[in-house]
């Protein structure tokens, strides 16, 4: 979508306006951004990194919470 260099301001505009939810591995945006501003779901993935092997593993967690999430909602999953 040509949308790198984007800081996250920006790049929550655009996707609000393409997007239901963004799904995101950065735990810090929640504390950067106010979230709730967005007409956009979110939901932040705690795994030991952002390598595919490491999130997989919540995949079962996002698709369960994807079907009750709203907009200007922020759900943070992670492995216990």
């Amino acid at each position: 979508m040509h949308w790198g260099g984007l800081t996250n301001g920006a790049l929550l505009q655009k996707a609000q306006t393409e997007f239901d939810v963004f799904l995101t591995g950065d735990t810090n945006l929640s504390f950067q951004q106010n979230l709730t501003t967005f007409n956009l779901a979110v939901i932040v993935l705690e795994a030991q990194s952002t390598r595919l092997i490491d999130t997989l593993k919540l995949m079962r967690d996002v698709n369960a919470i994807l079907t009750r999430i709203q907009p200007g909602q922020v759900i943070r999953v992670g492995l216990v």
